[in-house]
């Protein structure tokens, strides 16, 4: 399950350093800057995380944190202790929403609206893709899209045939969810595209961001970002933005303690699984029914690429965040949790 880690909380670390304090100058104190302790509050955050990791079986399956929750029609502003009434959950057939993370994310990013649908009575599993978050592969050798979602196939293969579930896929997790669709359309209730990659038959989850990135082609050969994990004489096996650039793609309205969080979790995207053409038919992945959430402030898939996918590929239903960039569940999770929750309850 990976090495274990200990954290010490902001009490406990001021309990410890209390008699070390009097040996301390003023100028001492002074020396440590807000960014050091910023960042080694993050880091505490997501290795806190990873020990939470360790109480769920399986090395995939990642729930994290608990936190409080307050009514759909409040605005996005600091949590309150109300519950949802008990009729609520009796609109939802399917309760268990499964949450894929986008490139280079993992289960970690989903800890705000795991807290919020676990405090609704909700059942919500984020796992790590395969190479993502704190499982161990090695991101180099992740060279299909079956062997990137493998950990959500494996996942989907386990359920009861009477049990389904809603899938809600970020990013480049689109693609992962659409696959599963194709695999497994009767264990899916509903699937839910978050600013991702909705993409139609034959193409390949790089398309969508072509905008942005430019075509494949143009992006393997002039990219500076790329990783060459089987040496330079060899075909790319990643990619890797750096820190400031991905704070203004990804992050650009999200706090700054989690954007914090986000610099020392994030990984190398496998390259080779998002250049992969999908193939879906119109008797699995066809029958699935689709939702999208679009992100009205995000700068890695701006708002016309999301409008362009949801005409050329329509889902049954549109939905949109203003203020939120390209992390939703960072910059805008209760405004998420109401549109997770709207569709969870669509009969």
């Amino acid at each position: 399950m990976g090495n274990r880690f200990i954290c010490m909380t902001k009490k406990t670390e001021a309990n410890e350093n209390g008699s070390r304090s009097k040996r301390m100058g003023r100028s001492q104190r002074k020396m440590i800057s807000e960014e050091e302790l910023l960042h080694r509050q993050a880091l505490s955050m997501a290795l806190h995380q990873h020990q939470l990791s360790q109480r769920f079986e399986g090395s995939m399956s990642r729930r994290i944190g608990s936190t409080s929750f307050r009514r759909r029609n409040l605005p996005d502003d600091p949590l309150s202790n109300e519950k949802q009434a008990p009729d609520f959950l009796e609109k939802i057939k399917s309760k268990k929403f499964i949450l894929i993370h986008g490139e280079g994310f993992g289960a970690w990013c989903w800890y705000k609206n795991i807290a919020l649908l676990e405090e609704s009575g909700l059942f919500p599993i984020a796992f790590d893709l395969t190479g993502s978050g704190i499982d161990l592969t090695d991101t180099n050798s992740v060279a299909t899209l079956a062997g990137y979602s493998k950990p959500l196939i494996d996942y989907l293969q386990g359920l009861p045939e009477d049990e389904k579930v809603i899938l809600v896929g970020h990013s480049s997790g689109g693609a992962c969810i659409s696959y599963a669709m194709e695999r497994f359309p009767q264990k899916i209730s509903k699937a839910i595209f978050l600013c991702a990659t909705m993409v139609s038959n034959g193409q390949r989850p790089f398309d969508v961001f072509a905008e942005e990135l430019g075509s494949a082609e143009h992006f393997i050969k002039e990219s500076k970002f790329l990783i060459y994990g089987n040496g330079k004489d060899k075909p790319p096996t990643g990619f890797m933005f750096e820190k400031e650039q991905m704070k203004g793609l990804y992050f650009n309205q999200s706090p700054a303690k989690d954007v914090a969080l986000a610099m020392v979790s994030t990984r190398p995207i496998p390259l080779r699984p998002i250049m992969e053409k999908l193939s879906l038919t119109p008797e699995n992945y066809g029958i699935g029914r689709r939702f999208y959430i679009q992100t009205l402030d995000d700068r890695a898939l701006s708002p016309d690429v999301q409008e362009k996918l949801v005409r050329e590929n329509p889902p049954e239903g549109v939905f949109k965040i203003k203020g939120s960039d390209h992390s939703p569940f960072l910059s805008k999770p209760q405004s998420l949790h109401k549109i997770l929750i709207e569709i969870a309850q669509i009969p």
